[in-house]
């Protein structure tokens, strides 16, 4: 079913409007890392970068941010930045990432595109800029196949998102708007029940039928697979060549300027990391899973992990269109006022170091530093 590109992109942006109302889950500005992780190990006569001690790195503990969880396990990181240490923070939403990242608790952070955006306009534009893309894809619409057999039959029915505007929020949204229904998105109320549920209460809600399904990333969507959900759409099927960004890499802009040999370092290991996930699958798939359970206590299960990565795809590049008009549908949808995103990419460092690599270098979409 053939859906407007605009119209599904807008999502990003919306989640820039609600993210400011979001409580913080992190802890503080996020787990440290234990003195014991291989990231930790610097090679013998390696010397620091920038003449730093540490770069301070945050990302999420899910799949979707995987190129750092694999990129810390390997040591990766570490290995680039020589001397350097690397110093991990691990968190559980954006706006706390973005709050650490204006208080200096970290310097560069694998983040989604809506908090990406949000931290960009709330800081007129100088708190930070997007460096390099991580991922794509990774969201679906799972449904209780009892209660919905076709995309038609979501009508009526109770689905779950994330959060108010945020990212999956505002793409669902625009989903229903496209079929022709009626929602209003502040209260969720209309022809579909849009039931704004924690990710990790989302599998409960579905297991007690509180919900019919839920339009979700993973590893949620196959967390619910698991349960006797079934997958009625893959966001991904929505979008030009099936890539819309999900993961981005931010840098402080003072930490860029002052900094540039070690962010090229951390986006060295990023390209080499994501190399290697591409080219070891299996192995990279059980990198990421044991340094999430290091993260969080617990690995996923082969029933959840198998399915959840297949679904991502790992990049260099953060497709900067996607996120213009993500941003283009959020104001649509009256969830954000018109943002200004002029400079929000500096693509530079990344594109030197593709360059060197070999590989075909990326475009900003207009969207980068003068």
């Amino acid at each position: 079913m053939p859906v407007n590109t605009s119209a599904i992109l807008r999502r990003t942006l919306a989640a820039a409007v609600a993210l400011p109302l979001l409580t913080l889950t992190a802890c503080s500005y996020g787990s440290k890392a234990k003195d014991d992780d291989p990231d930790q190990k610097v090679a013998a006569g390696a010397k620091k970068i920038d003449g730093l001690d540490s770069v301070k790195i945050g990302y999420f503990g899910n799949l979707t941010h995987a190129t750092a969880l694999v990129g810390r396990q390997k040591g990766f990181f570490q290995k680039e930045l020589g001397a350097t240490e690397v110093k991990p923070s691990v968190f559980n939403a954006g706006p706390s990432e973005i709050e650490a990242l204006n208080a200096k608790s970290i310097d560069i952070g694998w983040i989604g595109p809506s908090p990406a955006i949000n931290g960009y306009t709330k800081s007129d534009g100088k708190g930070l800029r997007i460096i390099g893309g991580s991922a794509s894809g990774g969201v679906k619409l799972v449904v209780n196949p009892k209660k919905i057999t076709s995309l038609k039959d979501v009508k009526g029915k109770k689905i779950a998102t994330p959060q108010l505007g945020n990212t999956q929020d505002v793409a669902f949204l625009n989903w229903i708007a496209e079929q022709g229904w009626k929602v209003d998105a502040q209260s969720g109320k209309g022809d579909v029940s849009v039931v704004r549920t924690d990710n990790k209460v989302t599998p409960d809600a579905f297991k007690s039928g509180s919900i019919d399904g839920a339009w979700v990333p993973e590893p949620t969507a196959s967390k619910l697979v698991a349960e006797g959900g079934k997958t009625l759409l893959d966001e991904s099927t929505l979008w030009p060549d099936k890539k819309f960004v999900i993961t981005n890499i931010i840098v402080r802009q003072d930490f860029l300027r002052d900094h540039p040999e070690a962010v090229e370092a951390v986006l060295k290991a990023s390209v080499e990391t994501n190399k290697w996930i591409n080219a070891n699958p299996e192995e990279a798939k059980a990198a990421a899973n044991k340094q999430l359970a290091a993260d969080s206590g617990k690995a996923l299960p082969a029933a959840v992990l198998d399915p959840a990565w297949k679904s991502i795809q790992f990049i260099d590049d953060p497709l900067a269109a996607t996120l213009n008009t993500e941003a283009e549908h959020a104001v649509k949808a009256g969830l954000l006022k018109q943002p200004k995103l002029d400079g929000i990419y500096d693509l530079t460092p990344l594109n030197k170091v593709l360059k060197a690599a070999g590989e075909p270098t990326v475009s900003d979409a207009g969207l980068g530093v003068k």
